[in-house]
């Protein structure tokens, strides 16, 4: 009859434990942050040579429907064309090595103010301590 009998179980109560913590949530960290401003500086500059490819196409293409005209003159129209896509695409390629390198600035000012936030935080604390 003893194996009719049920063993008395025990439930022992769920305690669940919440951290405290009086520190701000961070978001991103620096090399997060970093990452990001040179993610947009790099498709920065590939938007800009990727408008420099096409305007060569559609140059290419210019020049291909000119097979009528003489070639004298489709040689000049050709120059003529390479010339304005050449210059676009350095004016594009300058704007993106600026913007890159705006970019990069404010990365570098950022993580340098965490880092300068972080330090004072230490010293803060240390200085309870």
């Amino acid at each position: 009859m003893s194996l009719l009998r049920a063993a008395p179980s025990r439930i022992l109560p769920l305690t669940r434990t919440r951290v405290f913590s009086t520190s701000p949530f961070v978001s991103r960290s620096v090399v997060e942050g970093t990452k990001d401003a040179l993610k947009a500086a790099d498709r920065a500059v590939s938007d800009a040579a990727v408008k420099g490819i096409k305007k060569g196409e559609s140059a290419a293409q210019t020049i291909k429907s000119t097979t009528g005209v003489k070639t004298s003159e489709a040689e000049g129209s050709a120059s003529e064309v390479a010339g304005e896509v050449k210059g676009k695409a350095e004016d594009l390629t300058g704007q993106a090595k600026g913007k890159a390198s705006e970019l990069a600035g404010e990365a570098k000012g950022t993580a340098s103010s965490v880092t300068g936030q972080a330090k004072g935080k230490a010293e803060e604390v240390k200085g309870k301590l």
